[in-house]
């Protein structure tokens, strides 16, 4: 049984509060008594603060003239203070002019006007349960709004960060529609607890585990789960905010260690309601193909002249396709006196460039917000988004072995051969484990089904000024049915047929309370928070299917109905899992005067994933900054508009484990059974699989950080730069027990370390801006250095390799004193006069064996870069972005399966290993001739766009057409299809790294797409 979580009782929280509340009203008299009139203070004002154009400011601080008392805007620009009427409001907010307003009712609305362009360090950014303006931020936290994200075809909110914000790296586990991305911030930090962050959307934390079925495994490999996060509409997101260091993501606890990725979804701004039509059409094409044989250089190698089959066929035109995707996207927004809406509807379908794989994705948002009673008391938020995804995937699993995937027949496919025999069949190559690539895709049907549902409802009351009461109820919801189908079939891979279907149902709910309080004192701020949280997660999964099914086109298809035919079978247990996380959190913001700031916070984390001796986890955090621009000695520097100084120190935890593995696990079996009794009868025995260990904890990381923000030249230069040293301690492994134990491994922290340190920078720049002409341009770069420390194993290794023979190799090493994943392989050294491979020996003992490996570096590439341009001329908008990386490796597995002895057995190779006069008799080994540079700088997106002049028409506000190109160019020595690639090859649940196996590759696409806003 898992360990019960106590429920959480909001009334244990009132005599704090009301402790809390009296202490600080008694400690604020002593700032007060120099103001007369105080006293007389009997009605509470309420108002709103908007900027010309209509949109709320957070922040701006509201004073009481008479008085004294402030107040500050919420994230809706509204406010309440306690005044009387006739008095005099002032309201300041920084780059807007100061306004004075005299109170005539118990209502006030206010427009301030810019005093200039407001810059980055100016803007209101999302940090945990609330939000700060950017001047007060003592974090590393970077913000993306709606109009930073590329144009272009993306299906989850993870692609729009590629290249936009330093040390966030994402790379392609597959470029098939819907497929898995792997997002890392500043390294990897973990073996086997994975490097994902955690993403919370619109203040519901989700879980990282997958919400659609795995595809069974029916002799072409498991296919995997789909990207969690492709449910979103990208085009209803308003903003991402990424906490990279401690102190920003520590209110998260024990699942902030990989960073925090905070995901607001558009709302209602004031003014006239918007209505949204987004549409775009997209042709997608191979961003490049292998350089193979062709069929007459195949002839002409005359290695067999039964090899020669006298067709000529470019198999891998065959299986890829030029693609068509379109999307459609509807909303509509509106912001009243009290409330705001936002709701859409959309619908995307995408084809792969791989023949019969889909994505097909419909979505619908509501966003809604009102508020209730006096002076807006009470405030509601409902937040719901319902998606509904169907997929058809293709036989590519990346534990297939070097024979189960349509990808590699298709480069080993002997070009001589013909798609079709003379009766116009499928040509049956007649090989064991090796198959025509379109008879495999004729026979294979893998439909996915998920349905979706996000919502979550937040409540705020105001109890007094400055002292709020938040609610939030949160609830994610999926189901997902995923039919493989496998017909009768010439192959050696289920030749008799199979279907599976695979049930997965996952249920997440979250429910918060929270009291947050700001106070101002004169030149002191303060903002606190403390609140509790708790969350459940739940998945059950459950298979079925039939074995022996009727032929392809007989009778009904089993996906329709699993009865019509076949002999039902059970391939795999069913199975459930749950866990509970309960949390207490708080924090404090002080500001005196604008120059000095302080961030301090604590999560206490209880997991019932951990044993009964660690049940809770602490995770602290403290930064500090120094406003120096708001310094009397900096007044005179005109070239300086904002500076400041921080840094944080914190600690975060990873929790992603393995549900009850603290607990013992174990059986009856026959194979631990004896004979009790003189009848020979046997009696089942006790077999242990899993050795308890109530130690267990938390993985922690502790980061230091230390950064600049600066803005120069009135805002025509701004940026950050930030040096991190990130380490994780206390790692979990599943590493051999000790003499005596039930079983060989168990679950334990062990005493390393992985260290993760380097520098990141963003600098932006306003290179024009006139009335007709605007230039902005900036580049991110960042750098990290990955090392693993104290590890008590002499090793781990992960990264399976593929292909004929390599059973059991692994490519990924993790030892003390290199890099996390390197390289572990022999040192390939060249070609002999015979046309043999040459390789070092290490040992010097003569013979090529496992004691002349050696390691070699490995993934991680030490330098990442973006680059981004913004241009607008009149009417016309000009955009671009280049990413690219530098320092990292892959090994390329696909090479290793198309070496020079696949000449030998009627399969084709890549041409360099024939031109490199390789004998073909040679044995490939996994050795550093596999080993290439990751270096590449991509042209990742341009875009091109018209706003149409439509004053004419009263309904229409504008038309944007607009033409953009995705993965257009890519430079790169790689020779394999995409080096920002990442196979899943992880042996025994250790994080394989950069290995690329015949990777479902990225597509070059051409959008023509409009956005018309009525």
């Amino acid at each position: 049984m898992y360990h019960k979580i106590n429920f959480f009782k909001f009334k244990k929280l009132i005599p704090i509060a009301l402790i809390f509340l009296v202490s600080n009203q008694a400690d604020a008299k002593g700032f007060t008594v120099s103001y007369p009139v105080f006293s007389q203070v009997n009605e509470t004002i309420s108002g709103n603060v908007t900027d010309q154009e209509g949109s709320p400011i957070e922040g701006a601080k509201i004073t009481v003239v008479e008085t004294g008392a402030t107040a500050a805007t919420d994230g809706s620009g509204n406010f309440a203070i306690l005044a009387n009427i006739g008095q005099t409001l002032s309201i300041s907010y920084d780059g807007y002019v100061l306004q004075m307003v005299k109170i005539s009712g118990t209502s006030v609305s206010v427009k301030l006007q810019s005093k200039k362009a407001a810059t980055s360090i100016e803007e209101v950014t999302l940090v945990g349960y609330g939000t700060q303006k950017k001047s007060d931020l003592t974090g590393a936290v970077s913000q993306l709004k709606a109009e930073n994200f590329k144009e272009g075809m993306n299906i989850s909110v993870d692609n729009l960060m590629q290249g936009k914000i330093a040390g966030v790296r994402i790379v392609q586990s597959s470029g098939e529609p819907g497929a898995g991305v792997n997002v890392s911030i500043r390294g990897i930090g973990s073996i086997r607890s994975g490097s994902t962050p955690l993403f919370v959307v619109d203040g519901v934390p989700l879980s990282n585990d997958a919400v659609s079925a795995t595809g069974p495994n029916i002799g072409l490999g498991n296919a995997q789960a789909k990207n969690p996060l492709n449910f979103l509409n990208t085009s209803d997101i308003g903003s991402i905010t990424v906490l990279k260091d401690a102190s920003a993501a520590a209110i998260y606890g024990a699942r902030g260690s990989n960073g925090v990725v905070l995901v607001t979804i558009k709302r209602g701004k004031k003014g006239e309601p918007l209505f949204t039509y987004d549409t775009y059409l997209g042709f997608s094409s191979v961003i490049k193909k292998l350089d193979l044989l062709t069929a007459n250089e195949y002839r002409a190698a005359g290695i067999d002249k039964l090899y020669d089959h006298g067709g000529n066929t470019d198999w891998q035109d065959e299986i890829y396709r030029n693609a068509v995707s379109s999307n459609h996207s509807v909303s509509f927004s509106k912001s009243t006196d009290t409330g705001n809406y936002f709701a859409s509807l959309s619908h995307m379908d995408q084809d792969g460039i791989v023949l019969n794989s889909n994505f097909k994705r419909t979505t619908a948002r509501l966003n809604a917000e009102e508020s209730f009673f006096d002076n807006k008391r009470l405030k509601i938020k409902l937040n719901l988004t319902a998606s509904d995804i169907h997929e058809t995937g293709i036989p590519n699993g990346a534990n297939a072995g070097s024979d189960g995937q349509v990808i590699i027949h298709a480069l080993m496919a002997n070009p001589t051969r013909s798609v079709y025999d003379q009766s116009g069949n499928f040509t049956n190559f007649n090989m064991p484990a090796h198959y025509n690539p379109l008879y495999l895709l004729s026979v294979y049907n893998d439909k996915t089904n998920t349905f979706r549902v996000l919502g979550n409802t937040e409540a705020t009351l105001r109890i007094l000024p400055g002292l709020n009461y938040k609610f939030n109820l949160g609830i994610d919801k999926s189901m997902s049915e995923r039919k493989t189908t496998m017909y009768p079939n010439l192959t050696d891979r289920t030749p008799a047929g199979l279907f599976v279907q695979a049930n997965f149902q996952s249920y997440n709910v979250l429910l918060e309370h929270y009291l947050t309080y700001d106070l101002s004192l004169n030149k002191h701020n303060f903002s606190l928070l403390g609140g509790f949280s708790y969350q459940k997660f739940k998945a059950t999964g459950t298979y079925y299917g039939v074995k022996n099914i009727a032929k392809q086109g007989v009778g009904v298809p089993p996906d329709i109905n699993p009865g019509s035919s076949g002999d039902p079978i059970i391939p795999a247990p069913g199975y459930a899992q749950e866990n509970e996380l309960q949390s207490y959190f708080g924090r404090v913001n002080y500001n005196f005067d604008k120059k000095y700031l302080l961030t301090a916070s604590i999560r206490a984390d209880g997991s019932t994933r951990f044993g009964k001796n660690n049940k809770y986890g602490y995770f602290p955090s403290v930064a500090v900054g120094w406003t120096i621009s708001n310094e009397n000695f900096m007044k005179g520097i005109q070239m300086i508009n904002e500076l400041k100084l921080r840094g944080s120190w914190g600690q975060t935890g990873n929790q992603e484990v393995p549900n009850k593995i603290t607990q013992a696990s174990s059986a009856l079996s026959q194979a631990a059974g004896y004979y009790l009794y003189d009848n020979l009868n046997l009696v089942n025995g006790v077999e242990v699989y899993r050795t308890p260990n109530p130690d267990l904890k938390w993985e922690v990381v502790e980061q230091t950080n230390i950064g600049v923000d600066f803005s120069l030249w009135k805002n025509k230069l701004y940026g950050s730069l930030e040096y991190y040293n990130k380490t994780t301690k206390d790692p979990i492994l599943n590493i051999p027990s000790g003499p005596l134990s039930l079983t060989p491994t168990v679950w334990k922290n062990v005493n390393a370390q992985i260290v993760n340190k380097g520098f990141e920078f963003s600098l932006g720049a306003e290179i024009i801006k006139n009335e007709n002409f605007t230039w902005n341009f900036d580049v991110n770069g960042a750098t990290v250095n990955n090392v693993v420390k104290n590890l008590p194993v002499s090793q781990v290794l992960s990264g399976e390799i593929s292909g004929p023979g390599f059973s059991g190799v692994t490519a990924n090493i993790y030892k003390n004193g290199y890099e996390a994943g390197s390289f572990y392989m022999y040192h390939y050294l060249g070609i002999d006069a015979n046309g043999k491979y040459i390789y070092e020996d290490v040992d010097g003992d003569g013979v090529i064996g496992q004691n002349d490996k050696k390691i070699f570096e490995g993934a991680i590439p030490n330098f990442t870069f973006g680059i981004n341009s913004y241009m607008k001329y009149k009417k016309f908008d000009f955009a671009f972005s280049f990413i690219g990386q530098t320092g990292g490796y892959l090994v390329n597995n696909t090479a290793l399966d198309l070496n020079i002895n696949s000449l030998a057995s009627d399969r084709n190779v890549l041409k360099n290993f024939y031109d490199s006069g390789a004998s073909f008799t040679n044995q490939p080994q996994l050795s550093s001739l596999y080993l290439e540079k990751s270096d590449f700088i991509r042209l990742n997106n341009v875009r091109l766009g018209y706003t149409f002049d439509i004053s004419q028409l009263k309904f229409l506000r504008s038309i944007n057409l607009y033409v953009s190109a995705q993965n257009l160019f890519t430079i790169t020595s790689y020779t394999g299809y995409d080096p920002l690639v990442d196979t899943n090859k992880q042996v025994g649940g250790n994080q394989s790294l950069g290995i690329d196996y015949t990777t479902y590759l990225s597509a070059k696409t051409f959008i023509l797409g409009a956005t018309v806003k009525f």
